[in-house]
């Protein structure tokens, strides 16, 4: 590190919280790893967040997403995610977030909705596994997943646990950034609150949450779409009743309202699943940037929450078979694959008979299979169905 190096830094030193620069100073970074080893180099990084370079931020800001959690958690990650909480409230949080990477897009944003960003990942990837059914019905999930699961060695466990357990204190930093003024802060706060407050340990904070957001609730207009949409999809997630949301004036609202994984009113969440799945497109468009936590095309989660509600396949098969008939534009793992796994939950069993709803649903694979690859571009879908994996063997069924 040269002079100047050294003098940057220490002045960043001193202009951090004192919870921060505590931090940064007693922890034994040379113990702990990141995605490409030691961590000896975090420190630099960390103080790099809050440097008055705009190109100096945003090359720190990509080392956290490429080393310290790249879609994984390590040792590293909870201190890192600590520090990040502790300099939310930076003055440098208010500078414009430039983006390092080509594909980092969307509006303009301040570093600090960035790092409200990033730590909602984190708590995102510490929630996974806690709850399977909630996990099932992301919309990237499949079933061989939990089947080829394999064994999380000492470090990836110790990474895990140091992560969940300091959910609390992430969530003391958060909170207050519900009610921010800047709306992508508020949204970002949000995106990592969600998955925070779904671990059972902080259920008694939910109710105070709930409060903040309620507020939010109030302005119906195009413009307050997304931040309505997404407070609805929190109260789901969180098991606040959303039963007077199932009725809003904004069909997105609505559909947000029903995707939570607990439903006090379930034949009116559900219709409002399998309507909004009747025009997808037009489901697409009410976010075309995907709402936090939940990324590709909205209809992959609306369809998720529809199969995963519905107390059995003839319950969605209408709108399922409907999906799989439209051939082309319909998704493989996200659309096609999930239908089908639904419509044989316990696999195929030849001493039963086809229901009307699966024989309706086969069918659909069957005459779309040429022109879509219907049938062999579902392969692994149709083997964990217990179902044969080629054209003919499906029309054997028939």
């Amino acid at each position: 590190m040269t002079d100047g190096e050294s003098a940057r830094i220490a002045r960043i030193l001193n202009g951090l919280p004192t919870a921060a620069r505590e931090l940064l100073l007693e922890t034994d970074w040379n113990s702990l790893q990141h995605a490409y080893g030691p961590a000896e180099d975090v420190p630099i990084t960390l103080c790099s967040l809050v440097d008055e370079e705009p190109g100096v931020r945003s090359k720190a800001l990509a080392a956290l997403d490429m080393a310290v959690h790249q879609g994984s958690l390590y040792t590293v990650t909870a201190p890192v995610a600590l520090f990040v909480a502790a300099i939310l409230d930076h003055p440098m949080g208010l500078t414009e977030h430039e983006g390092h990477f080509p594909w980092d897009g969307g509006p303009p944003r301040s570093l600090r909705a960035a790092l409200l960003i990033w730590l909602g990942q984190v708590a995102e990837s510490a929630a996974y596994g806690e709850n399977p059914a909630r996990d099932r019905t992301h919309w990237q999930w499949e079933p061989w997943h939990d089947e080829t699961r394999r064994e999380h060695g000492p470090d990836e466990i110790a990474a895990l646990h140091a992560c969940r357990g300091i959910r609390p204190a992430l969530y003391n930093a958060v909170e207050p950034l519900l009610t921010a003024a800047d709306p992508h802060v508020r949204e970002a706060a949000l995106g990592a609150a969600v998955p925070l407050l779904s671990t059972p340990e902080l259920a008694d904070r939910v109710p105070q949450a709930a409060a903040l957001l309620r507020t939010r609730l109030g302005a119906a207009s195009v413009e307050a779409r997304r931040e309505r949409a997404g407070v609805a999809r929190a109260f789901g997630v969180w098991g606040v009743d959303t039963s007077d949301l199932l009725t809003d004036s904004d069909p997105a609202v609505r559909v947000c309202a029903a995707l939570g994984p607990d439903r006090l009113d379930r034949p009116r969440a559900l219709a409002v699943l399998l309507d909004a799945l009747r025009d997808p497109r037009a489901t697409d468009g009410w976010f075309p940037d995907p709402l936090p936590g939940l990324d590709g095309w909205f209809r992959f989660t609306v369809l998720r929450s529809a199969l995963a509600l519905a107390e059995s396949f003839d319950e969605v098969a209408p709108v399922a078979v409907a999906i799989v008939a439209a051939g082309g534009g319909s998704c493989t793992d996200h659309e096609r694959g999930p239908i089908l796994f639904r419509a044989f939950p316990g696999g195929y069993d030849p001493a039963h008979p086809l229901t009307s709803a699966q024989r309706d649903l086969l069918r659909a694979f069957v005459d779309t299979d040429e022109a879509t690859g219907g049938i062999a571009g579902n392969r692994l879908w149709f083997r964990a169905a217990g179902l044969p994996e080629d054209r003919d063997g499906i029309a054997a069924l028939l």
